[in-house]
């Protein structure tokens, strides 16, 4: 059987999308592209709204785990992480009660690295 697959490639986000939330968050709330994300994560999500206001600030994308019906937010960034964002996930999951996070980023600074990775050993 032969099969066609393509080809794994580097892009930077911005060349597609210039604005997070006039271009990138409309794209991935789409039906099809959050079914991708589904797959890749293993939650059924419902969309439920995107760009609401939590605080002072707006989440990008809000939903619920269909399954859990426990809520999710999304926070997308087209750059590296940074504090900024994280106190807005923060916002954002205590502002609504969210349960789930997901943090859509294009790369991980170093210090980012060593707090979501770190490992408590005895």
């Amino acid at each position: 059987m032969d099969k066609n697959l393509g080809r794994f490639e580097r892009i930077d986000p911005r060349e597609y999308w210039k604005d997070e939330a006039r271009d990138f968050t409309p794209w991935l709330a789409q039906e099809d592209n959050l079914e991708l994300l589904e797959e890749t994560i293993g939650l059924q999500i419902e969309l439920e709204n995107t760009e609401i206001l939590v605080g002072k600030y707006r989440a990008d994308i809000i939903a619920r785990d269909v399954n859990s019906e426990r809520t999710i937010i999304i926070e997308n960034q087209l750059e590296k992480t940074n504090h900024d964002h994280l106190v807005k996930i923060i916002t954002y999951a205590s502002g609504i009660r969210a349960e789930i996070v997901i943090y859509y980023y294009r790369s991980i600074s170093c210090y980012f690295n060593k707090i979501f990775c770190h490992r408590v050993t005895m």
